[in-house]
Order: structure tokens, then C-alpha cells, then sequence
């Protein structure tokens, strides 16, 4: 295009005139004065270089998916454009590539609409299923909700429908607000269920620690009773494991005062068992040597020797006395146990000498009769004086003389 004559698609006259050709003749683009043919017709052909960039980035929006509605404008807008550019070059080809765009841009259209209520369809799920989601928190019976678990749940949707209407497609506005009124009615009922729950629990909260301060009240006023306010400090806290809870941080405030008045009810006792302890030391020395003098009777034959032994044995035990707690069921089994032997040896012999074995079952229990009838004077004689040792003693050796009667019966 460097004459006037010989470019395809341009000329310019003498008087600098510069013409674009098309198929229906020459048309008038411009004039470009003081300068040379060659540079008028490059002017012009700059500008329609310049049109056929936007038709290509047109056409490349097109292949890569750009909004039909966009592209449809670009293309009417830009058609308009070319017919009366004053631009020289191929327009009728840029116009022909700008029509086909426009008959893609009807596919691609019906494309993207498909594609648009798609998206729309599944967004509108996607909200009805948070919807659901919500509601289903909501219809959960109050007294069995989880709050804390349900709260974070209540606000992972509400996050999700956040997101969901800020980046989604935008769904239509009836339908819009039908679901959000739906998902706002969800968290207004668990929010009034919610704040319901918690007055009531609060007011709950409220019974028990008055209840439970009472409580701590009567176990403080244990105190001066000592050892002897344990049986009525269990019963307290009988009473306590029942009451409820407070909320933990009263509750526990509570339970350090009433457990400190137990443990000073303990202390005392523990005090009380200490002294007792080293009292009943020499006993329990006492009794482990009758247990040694005792224990070979477990392998005895001769059962009339052997329960004349015991029986000794049972009356040295009991003039001995009591023993350290901590050691009573011990030394009561071990004694126990010769006893059974004992007994079965008896029971030997009476099983193969029936009359005998009654005659001696009979004075045996008529022995064991008139000592418990003597201990229970013993021990009526020592709750009149309100001597606790020998009602101790008394307690201990009637229990043991039951214990041999009921086994010859």
C-alpha cells in the first residue's frame, strides 16, 4: 500500500483525498494534508489494524467462554464501528468475522443459559439443604439438645450461607427470601428454645445451691462432734449426691467446704483410731500368739482334744480384748477358720455316731445359751454405767458365741 494506485484497499488523490475501497465502490475516509500518499494511506491503515485488534479479542473472549451478553454488546457495538470507520482495509472481513461472531454468540448464549440454571438449580438445592440442615436443629426436643454442639453447628450453616449468597448465583428474589425466611424462623426457634433452656437452668442452678449451702451449713456444725458426726455427715452427703448440680464453678466452691468438713470429721476419727491403735497393740500381740498356739489344731484328729483346746483359746481371746480395726477382720478369720476345722472334725464324728453327736450338740449349745444369757447381763450392767470398753468387749463376745450356736444348729 505504498501508491496510490496498486494498494488493494485504499487510494489517495492529488488533493489527499483518502478513499476505502468496498464492494460496492470507494467511500471517503479522511483527509491527511502535508504529507506524502504513502504516509496518509499508513494512517488509515493503522486505524483499521487497530479495529481488527478488538475484533481478535473479541473472538478470543468468545473461545474462552466470556458472557454471551457481554460479547453480543461487543460485537453489535463494534460492527457499527467498522461500517463507517475511517479506516482503510479489508472491512467487509472484519465485518464477516463479526457476523459469524454474532451467530456463535446465539449458541454460546443457549450454552451459557443452560449452564446459568444449572448453577441456579443446584444453588437453590444447596440453600434448601442448608434450609433443612437448620430446621432439623430446630425441631431437636430442647431438654436433650446438646447446646454448645448445636450453637457451633447453627453458626457453620449461617457461615455457609454467607458464603453461599456472597460468591453463588444470584437466585431470584422470591425465591431468595422464601428460603431465608425459612432458615431466620430455624434460628429464632432455637435461640428462644436456647434462652429458655438456660433460664430454667439457671433457676435450677439457683434451688441446688441453696439447697447445697444448707447442707455445707449442717456439715460445718458437725465439727464439734468429732468422730461421732461421721454417721450424720454420711447421711449429708447421701443427700448432697442427690441434690443436683449448681454449676460447676459453685458447685465445686461448695464441694471444697463440705468436703473439708467431712475431712475434719475423718481427722478426728483417725485421731480416735490412733489412740485406740496403740492401746489395743499389746492385744493384738496377744491374740497373733493364740493364733499360733491355735492354728495346728487345723490338721488335728483327736477332736475332743482339739475342742477343749479351743475352747480355751476362745475364752483367753475374749478376756484379751479388742484389737487395732485395721487388724479385726484379719485375726477374726484366721480364728474362724480353726473354728470350722474344729467343728467339722466334731461333725465327723457326729455323722457317724448320731446319738452322741446330739447328746454333745445339746450341752455344747446349752453351754453357748447360758453364756450369751450371761453376757447380755454383762452387757446390760455395762450400758448402765456407759462403760464403752466393756460394752465393746461384751458386743464382741456375744456376737462370737452366736456365731458358734448358729453353727451347731
Amino acid at each position: 500500500m505504498t501508491t496510490t494506485d496498486s494498494a488493494p484497499w485504499g487510494r489517495v488523490d492529488p488533493d489527499g483525498n483518502v478513499y476505502v475501497r468496498e464492494a460496492e465502490g470507494e467511500r471517503l475516509v479522511g483527509q491527511y494534508p502535508d504529507a506524502t500518499p504513502e504516509e496518509a494511506l499508513q494512517y488509515y491503515e493503522r486505524k483499521f489494524l487497530d479495529l481488527e485488534g478488538q475484533v481478535k479479542l473479541l473472538e478470543q473472549r468468545s473461545r474462552a467462554g466470556a458472557s454471551a451478553t457481554d460479547l453480543a454488546k461487543g460485537v453489535r457495538k463494534l460492527a457499527d464501528t467498522v461500517r463507517t470507520a475511517s479506516a482503510v482495509g479489508d472491512l467487509e472481513g472484519l465485518l464477516a468475522r463479526l457476523k459469524k461472531l454474532d451467530e456463535g454468540v446465539a449458541d454460546l448464549t443457549e450454552k451459557q443459559s443452560a449452564e446459568a440454571k444449572a448453577q441456579l438449580e443446584k444453588a437453590v438445592a444447596e440453600r434448601e439443604e442448608l434450609v433443612a440442615k437448620a430446621e432439623a436443629l430446630a425441631a431437636t426436643d430442647p431438654a436433650t439438645t446438646q447446646w454448645k454442639q448445636t450453637t457451633t453447628k447453627l453458626d457453620e450453616l449461617f457461615a455457609q450461607w454467607q458464603a453461599a449468597q456472597h460468591d453463588g448465583p444470584r437466585l431470584p428474589k422470591s425465591t431468595a427470601d422464601a428460603l431465608w425466611k425459612r432458615f431466620r424462623a430455624a434460628r429464632s426457634t432455637i435461640d428462644h428454645h436456647r434462652r429458655a433452656f438456660f433460664a430454667e437452668l439457671d433457676t435450677q442452678h439457683r434451688e441446688v445451691r441453696t439447697r447445697k449451702a444448707e447442707l455445707v451449713e449442717r456439715a460445718e456444725a458437725l465439727a464439734p462432734k468429732g468422730a461421732q458426726g461421721i454417721p450424720a455427715y454420711r447421711d449429708l452427703l447421701d443427700d448432697w449426691k442427690n441434690a443436683g448440680r449448681a454449676g460447676k464453678k459453685q458447685d465445686d466452691a461448695l464441694w471444697a467446704r463440705f468436703k473439708a468438713a467431712g475431712d475434719a470429721l475423718f481427722a478426728a476419727k483417725a485421731a480416735v483410731d490412733a489412740v485406740e491403735n496403740e492401746e489395743y497393740a499389746a492385744n493384738l500381740e496377744q491374740k497373733l500368739a493364740l493364733l499360733d498356739e491355735a492354728e495346728p489344731l487345723l490338721t488335728a484328729t483327736d477332736r475332743i482334744a482339739a475342742r477343749d483346746k479351743l475352747t480355751g483359746i476362745q475364752r483367753r481371746w475374749d478376756e484379751i480384748g479388742k484389737v487395732p480395726k485395721e487388724q479385726m477382720r484379719t485375726v477374726s478369720d484366721r480364728l474362724r477358720k480353726v473354728e470350722l476345722a474344729v467343728k467339722a472334725l466334731e461333725d465327723e464324728h457326729w455323722q457317724r455316731n448320731n446319738p452322741e453327736k446330739k447328746a454333745r450338740s445339746e450341752g455344747l449349745a446349752a453351754q453357748l445359751e447360758a453364756a450369751i444369757g450371761k453376757l447380755e447381763s454383762e452387757l446390760a450392767t455395762a450400758r448402765e454405767a456407759g462403760d464403752q470398753r466393756k460394752i465393746a468387749e461384751a458386743e464382741e463376745a456375744l456376737a462370737a458365741r452366736r456365731v458358734w450356736l448358729d453353727a451347731l444348729g
